[in-house]
């Protein structure tokens, strides 16, 4: 864990996310919202990866520094979460209902699949455009492997084919989305984190 524990210690809350995609994304969306981060605001914090967040729980949670804590994950690593936040002491049930209740919001398959869901291909192409990409993106879609692919499926693949260029395009549609649009997962988890309430613990 990089980070610095007297940075956050006066934080409202903390939102844990897996990668640097989700914070970009979210910083964006905070920054439209006028939700504070920083300092006392909200703290988005990346933790290299879903298997850190018992590392992460348990030095922001009850048990370390006490602060409110929310979250974002795949729909493929629900399971995970419940089970380390079960096993830090708190009342969650096997559901995205139970881990909603606890401030965990689930993307449905993973945050790029959501943007591109909810901006659309051809939104999404436009933006490719716009940053002088749309060469390689059609150079891409040619490649053998990519031709019994959806449409849907070649933005997401493309997002991760170079260092940097998911955070780029996860903040590109995070602020190309009229506020309606934006998945569900990221707006109910920054509210959540706004204006946290306190959670069942065994």
């Amino acid at each position: 864990m990089d980070l610095d524990l007297t940075a956050v210690a006066k934080a409202r809350a903390i939102v844990l996310v897996e990668g640097m995609s989700d914070k970009a994304a979210l910083d964006v969306l905070a920054q439209r919202l006028r939700i504070p981060t920083g300092g006392t605001g909200i703290h988005i914090v990346p933790m290299g990866g879903v298997t850190n967040v018992g590392r992460y729980i348990d030095a922001f949670g009850p048990g370390g520094l006490g602060i409110s804590l929310t979250g974002l994950c795949d729909a493929g690593e629900a399971d995970y979460v419940v089970r380390i936040l079960a096993r830090a002491g708190f009342v969650v049930d096997d559901s995205r209902a139970g881990l909603a209740a606890l401030g965990f919001y689930v993307c449905d398959a993973d945050l790029e699949e959501e943007l591109i869901r909810a901006a659309g291909v051809g939104a999404v192409e436009r933006i490719i455009e716009a940053q002088g990409e749309i060469g390689s993106f059609r150079t891409f879609v040619k490649q053998p492997a990519q031709r019994l692919r959806s449409p849907e499926q070649h933005l997401h693949r493309f997002m991760g084919t170079r260092s940097g260029r998911k955070s780029l395009y996860a903040s590109l549609l995070a602020e190309a989305l009229e506020l309606p649009c934006v998945p569900e997962p990221l707006m109910r988890v920054l509210a959540h984190a706004a204006q946290p309430v306190p959670v069942k613990r065994t």
